[in-house]
């Protein structure tokens, strides 16, 4: 049996690499992805003992003083600071810090 070849053209793929490498970037395949967005109001470390005693009322202080901006991570990545506001009565946050696009990107090594 014998089974003839053809060429294939990839015309169309050499011009899409030839766009993307221009600066040209098509983010729009990316814009409907679901992120998780979180605001650390702050953190502690307590020991099995102290845990194991909490019930309701009970209270735990934080290491983050009142005031201080809160860190807002998406997927576990810190992006930035805000300060806490309350939205139609939620608690929302202002921005009030970015951390830069380089920055984000050395996050992820």
């Amino acid at each position: 049996m014998t089974e003839e070849a053809k060429n294939v053209e990839m015309q169309e793929l050499q011009e899409q690499t030839q766009s993307a490498s221009s600066g040209h970037r098509d983010i729009n395949f990316i814009l409907d992805i679901p992120l998780e967005l979180t605001v650390v109001i702050g953190r502690t470390k307590i020991l099995v003992q102290e845990l194991l005693q909490l019930g309701q009322g009970s209270v735990v202080a934080l290491e983050k003083l009142a005031g201080e901006p809160m860190e807002v991570y998406v997927n576990d990545k810190l992006i930035g600071r805000g300060e806490v506001v309350v939205v139609n009565e939620k608690f929302g946050i202002r921005l009030t810090d970015i951390i830069s696009p380089a920055d984000r990107v050395r996050q992820l090594k």
